[in-house]
């Protein structure tokens, strides 16, 4: 048995000198950590996740003459339609 006393022990029954601020302070820390940990968990995410839509965020709406492409791809004018928009297009910029 050791010399100091009591149980064996050294600090207060071998809970340290802290009490119920301990658990308290303990409480807080973990909580601190875990959601520390969840915000990387969510900002890694959302990093790996937005690569794949494009490279940076800032997307330009499409042009008239990508707009006119697309209708001539759907088949909604025809070629010569196309053709004649596209130029009109070109000689007002």
């Amino acid at each position: 048995m050791c010399g100091w006393g009591g149980n064996g022990w050294m600090w207060n029954g071998g809970y340290g000198g802290w009490g119920w601020v301990g658990w308290i302070l303990t409480a807080v820390v973990l909580f601190v950590v875990f959601a520390l940990l969840i915000a990387v968990a969510v900002m890694a995410v959302r990093y790996l996740s937005g690569a794949q839509h494009g490279s940076g965020g800032s997307t330009q709406p499409p042009g008239a003459e990508d707009l006119l492409a697309e209708r001539f791809a759907r088949g909604d004018i025809d070629e010569e339609e196309f053709r004649r928009r596209v130029t009109a297009l070109r000689e007002h910029r």
